[in-house]
């Protein structure tokens, strides 16, 4: 008995996984922390050494969503047709919905050949286009009627990859979680200092780190400081 397997583009016939990434800052203060042994060693036998932490959660303000569309025809012009005229459609959609064109980027194109098997032997069957975009929605009351418009407008060949909550500016909330992080580091040498009856004496180093974990109901700040105080 033959058996024919048809290899089928990407995701065309399947429902598109949504997945929530966890983001929402960038990492500062150096990536990785560094070895304090090293920026300190002329002191490195004296000194009260801690970690401090603040944190600030705040509510995300601005969604970031993967989108586009996926084609399956027998030729390239087909396919490339299709995919043009769905985006089109979804491009009138989401900005009647409020997105700025500013707001919009392509973020992938691509076509692929499609091809059956049978008892091993390969036969062409038509072509795959893949057109994604970053959609920036800057109101998230807004985010389901966006999805909703581009999903109708684009039909069958919408597809949808990710989406990301995140801040506009997560800046504006770091000085608040610093604070909280520097306060948390002293307190900590304070009670080490009690509890080895010597006296905490000026800080000699600090070094931060700050990420961010985003949900969808709210974005996490949090600011790692190491901190060396000196003794008397």
């Amino acid at each position: 008995m033959k058996r024919k397997l048809l290899i089928i583009c990407g995701t065309a016939l399947s429902m598109a996984v949504l997945v929530i990434s966890v983001t929402g800052c960038d990492t500062f203060g150096g990536g990785s922390a560094p070895d304090i042994s090293q920026s300190i060693s002329s002191q490195q036998d004296v000194g009260i050494w801690v970690e401090g932490v603040g944190k600030v959660s705040v509510a995300p303000d601005v969604a970031i969503i993967n989108m586009g569309v996926q084609t399956q025809t027998g030729s390239v012009s087909a396919a490339q047709s299709q995919a043009a005229q769905s985006m089109s459609a979804i491009l009138s959609a989401i900005k009647a919905k409020g997105v700025a064109e500013d707001d919009i980027a392509t973020s992938n194109y691509n076509i692929s050949s499609v091809y059956s098997s049978d008892n091993g032997k390969q036969t062409l069957e038509g072509y795959c286009v893949t057109s994604s975009m970053t959609v920036k929605v800057r109101d998230v009351d807004k985010v389901s009627d966006v999805i909703n418009a581009a999903a109708n407008a684009g039909g069958n060949n919408f597809r949808m990859d990710s989406i990301t909550f995140s801040l506009n500016h997560p800046e504006q909330h770091y000085e608040s979680a610093r604070e909280a992080a520097v306060k948390d580091a002293s307190e900590r040498a304070n009670r080490l200092a009690k509890l080895d009856n010597v006296k905490r004496g000026k800080l000699i180093y600090i070094n931060e780190i700050i990420t961010c974990n985003s949900h969808t109901s709210e974005v996490e700040i949090i600011v790692n400081v190491q901190a060396v105080y000196a003794i008397g």
